[in-house]
């Protein structure tokens, strides 16, 4: 097998158990491929781990093992067993739920979604594409779908030269496959939605209106396909908004506010949010729960002070829209705005707005994206409850 020696001390974030290596780190290799498995060691030539290298990302090796495995079908098979075993997994099979998270199931680069009958599948990662032929068999023997889709179309791919494609590889997918999310129905679109068509990551978070929404208004910025605005009726709002401006997703949302039996209390409103909240609102137009869940708006440390400008502005504005004592929502899947700096920046324009903030929830990612304590990167999203003063 290939060798990979890393510098002298470059080997103690690995010790600790991080699953990546960084080009800067590696001293020399010996009969190292694009994509291909290498045996890692340290600077002395002790082992240390068994990965996959690509020499033209800035993450030049992900680990597989810190044991001298094997890597074939039995070692994929042992780890996806254990990742469809994980408790929070262990879902009917009319919901949705992530069965594979990358790093976090120590299979970086894969990442799998079972939408009832159906899966998404994501490869991130050149190494990951190249052990396609042992990983793909135990995966499909496992979860036995009526249909399957490579969800390859993340900009994740092009740093690894790899294209970006979204079809489907098995059996056939509707254009819309239904789901539960608890009580509530969803129509997605796997073969054009956002993502792998579903926000999975935010459903214990949207359990978090339950205490703030009965009875109330609510403005849900970002809406997608209406889980927010549903989830709130759900949970006893009078009445809710959508804005997003993606005509197909709102067409979605539509569909499953009549799924819900709730389109009489809610309605869809076809609009840029930056432009949407740029008019003044007048009082009667005032919510009494915003809630904001834009995409990622820092996709790189080199844009993050871009990003945290549109996080300012969209919560600055959305605080508007609150009524006195209303309840803001907020969230960021953007993994460079850390918790702590995204906090002080809503707290900030929260004061640029003559509003005080009390903190009163907080959630990450569901446990199906479960977080590598040893990794950070695992760990993205945040969600923030205000009570608007």
């Amino acid at each position: 097998m290939a060798k990979i020696f890393l510098k002298k001390n470059e080997e103690r974030r690995l010790k600790k158990g991080h699953l990546w290596i960084f080009s800067n780190e590696i001293e020399k290799t010996e009969e190292a491929s694009e994509g291909g498995l290498a045996e890692i060691f340290d600077s002395s030539g002790r082992f240390l781990a068994v990965g996959y290298y690509n020499p033209k990302t800035l993450i030049a090796a992900r680990i597989l093992s810190f044991d001298p495995d094997p890597i074939g079908p039995n070692f994929f098979r042992r780890h996806i067993e254990a990742a469809l075993n994980f408790s929070p997994r262990q879902v009917s099979r009319k919901e949705a739920c992530r069965l594979l998270y990358g790093e976090s199931d120590f299979l970086p680069g894969l990442v799998a979604d079972r939408y009832g009958d159906y899966l998404a599948v994501q490869v991130q990662t050149l190494g990951m594409e190249k052990l396609k032929e042992d990983w793909l068999p135990v995966l499909l023997e496992k979860t036995f779908p009526k249909g399957a889709l490579w969800v390859c179309d993340s900009p994740a791919r092009q740093l690894e030269n790899l294209p970006l494609m979204r079809e489907v590889f098995l059996g056939e997918i509707p254009d819309t496959v239904e789901m539960m999310e608890g009580k509530l129905a969803f129509s997605v679109d796997l073969k054009n939605g956002q993502k792998t068509g579903f926000f999975l990551d935010q459903k214990e978070n949207r359990k978090k209106l339950a205490p703030w929404v009965k009875g109330k208004k609510v403005l849900d910025l970002f809406c997608y396909t209406g889980a927010w605005g549903l989830a709130a009726l759900h949970h006893g709002a009078s009445e809710a908004v959508g804005v997003d401006d993606s005509q197909p997703a709102l067409n979605l949302a539509s569909k499953n506010a009549l799924l819900n039996r709730m389109e009489t209390k809610i309605r869809f409103e076809k609009a840029d949010v930056f432009d949407y909240l740029t008019a003044p609102p007048s009082a009667d137009k005032k919510f009494d729960v915003v809630i904001l869940d834009p995409p990622a708006l820092i996709k790189s440390k080199k844009n993050l002070e871009e990003g945290k400008k549109g996080y300012f502005t969209l919560n600055r504005r959305a605080l508007d829209r609150l009524a006195p004592g209303g309840i803001l929502v907020t969230c960021s899947c953007s993994y460079h705005m850390d918790k702590e700096s995204f906090r002080e920046l809503v707290n900030v324009a929260a004061l640029k707005v003559g509003r005080k903030l009390r903190l009163v929830d907080y959630g990450t990612q569901a446990p199906d994206h479960p977080i590598l304590t040893a990794m950070p990167e695992t760990e993205y999203l945040k969600c923030f409850v205000f009570h608007v003063l």
